[in-house]
C-alpha cells in the first residue's frame, strides 16, 4: 500500500510510513520536516477519523516553526499490523499500548520529547495518559472535544441502578452509543450501511457539527437515564436502531453539502475511501476497551496522579462531547490537570473543531505553545 497521495494533501504536508513501531507500520502525515532540529508537536485523531483530520493544522504549526506530525493510529487508515477481527487481539488496543504506539512514532522521527501532544476526541484519552505517565516526553497537553477527568479510582465503583436497563425502560427506549459501539454488529452496521459509507460519514459528521442547529449542549444534572436521554441520538440512540439508521435521518440536503466549506466532497472522499477499505472495527475496539473494564486495572495504577504539565482545552461551543459525561469538564479543570491554562469554547464549531474552525484553533494552539 502507498501513502496518501500528495494530490489530496495541502502544500507542505507529506505522507509516509514508519515501519516496525510496536508491531505496526505507521502511516503518518507531517509538515515542517524540511528543517532539522525543529521542536516537535504530535497530533492524535479520534473516531471515526484519520491523521487526515489534522490537514488544516499541520501547515499552520509548520509555519510557526514546528515539526508537526499525525499518525493514523492503531486500527485506522493506512497503518497496518493491527487485528481487525472482533474476536482477535483486543489487548493490543488498551490505552497504554496506544501510548506505546505514540512514543514509537516520536522516537522514529528522531525525538526524545515533543513540545506538546494534542489529542482530539478519543485521541484526547491517549494524549492525556501520555502527559500523565511521561511528562518528560510530552511537555504540554492540548485536549480537544473530550475532557479528561483523571485515571480511574482504586475504590470500587458505587453500586447503583443499571444505566442501560434504565435507558431501555424509558418511554422512548434508548441506549448509550459507546456500549452499542462495543457490540459485534456495530461494524457491519456502518461499514455496510444501506446508504453507503460515504453518505453515512457525511450524515455522521453533519449531525455532530455546528451545522446541525439543534446542537445546543448544556450541563446535565447527573448520570441518570432521564438526563442522558436529553442528548442527541448520536450519543443516546434509539434502542432499536443502529448508527447508520440514526444519522440517515439527519442527512444534509444537496444544497447544504455544496455549501459546506469545512468538509468538501473531495475531502470526505478521503475518509470514505479509507473506511470503505478497512471498515470501522479497529476504531470500535477502543470503545470495547473502555466499556469492557478488562484492562482498567493497569490504569488504576495511576489513581490519584494528576497531569502537571501546562494544559489547554479547545472545543466547539456546539459540541455535546464536552457534556456527555456529567461533571467531567469541571473535574478536568479543578482536579485532573493542575496547570490548566485555558479552556476555549469556539462559537460556530461542533465536535470537529479543528476542521470546522481551523483558523481559530491554529491561533490558539500557536499562542499556547509560545506563551507556556
Amino acid at each position: 500500500m502507498d501513502p496518501l497521495p500528495a494530490s489530496v494533501l495541502p502544500q507542505g504536508v507529506r505522507a509516509r510510513f514508519l515501519p516496525g513501531i510496536n508491531g505496526l507500520d505507521v502511516h503518518v502525515l507531517e509538515a515542517g520536516f524540511e528543517t532539522p532540529g525543529r521542536p516537535a508537536v504530535l497530533l492524535l485523531h479520534g473516531f471515526p477519523e484519520l491523521a487526515y483530520s489534522w490537514r488544516k493544522v499541520l501547515p499552520a504549526l509548520a509555519a510557526a516553526g514546528y515539526h508537526a506530525f499525525a499518525p493514523d493510529q492503531r486500527g485506522y487508515g493506512r497503518t497496518t499490523g493491527w487485528d481487525a477481527d472482533y474476536d482477535g487481539d483486543l489487548a493490543s488496543f488498551r490505552f497504554l499500548n496506544l501510548l506505546r504506539d505514540a512514543m514509537g512514532v516520536v522516537a522514529a522521527l528522531g525525538y526524545r520529547s515533543v513540545e506538546a501532544v494534542v489529542g482530539h476526541d478519543f485521541g484526547a484519552t491517549v494524549a492525556a495518559y501520555a502527559a500523565l505517565v511521561r511528562p518528560d516526553v510530552f511537555k504540554r497537553l492540548v485536549l480537544m472535544s473530550s475532557p479528561f477527568a483523571g485515571p480511574p479510582s482504586l475504590a470500587p465503583a458505587p453500586r447503583g441502578p443499571d444505566i442501560h436497563a434504565a435507558l431501555a425502560a424509558l418511554p422512548r427506549p434508548r441506549k448509550h452509543y459507546q456500549w452499542y459501539y462495543s457490540t459485534r454488529p456495530a461494524n457491519a452496521d456502518m461499514w455496510r450501511a444501506p446508504q453507503g459509507v460515504h453518505d453515512f460519514l457525511r450524515a455522521y459528521y453533519h449531525h455532530k457539527s455546528a451545522d446541525w442547529k439543534a446542537n445546543k449542549p448544556f450541563e446535565l444534572k447527573g448520570w441518570t437515564a432521564d438526563e442522558l436521554a436529553k442528548m442527541p441520538t448520536y450519543y443516546i440512540m434509539d434502542l432499536a436502531q443502529g448508527m447508520a439508521e440514526t444519522v440517515a435521518k439527519e442527512m444534509p440536503s444537496p444544497a447544504e453539502i455544496a455549501a459546506n466549506k469545512w468538509l468538501t466532497e473531495e475531502e470526505l472522499t478521503v475518509y470514505s475511501g479509507e473506511y470503505a477499505r478497512t471498515g470501522f472495527q479497529g476504531g470500535l475496539n477502543w470503545y470495547r476497551v473502555r466499556t469492557g473494564g478488562r484492562f482498567s486495572g493497569e490504569l488504576e495504577v495511576f489513581a490519584g496522579r494528576t497531569v502537571d504539565v501546562p494544559a489547554a482545552f479547545i472545543s466547539g461551543s456546539s459540541d455535546w462531547g464536552i457534556r456527555q459525561t456529567p461533571g467531567a469538564l469541571a473535574k478536568m479543570q479543578k482536579a485532573a490537570c493542575t496547570d490548566m491554562k485555558h479552556v476555549h469554547l469556539i462559537d460556530g464549531a461542533g465536535h470537529w473543531v479543528q476542521q470546522e474552525r481551523p483558523d481559530e484553533v491554529n491561533r490558539l494552539l500557536v499562542d499556547f505553545l509560545r506563551v507556556t
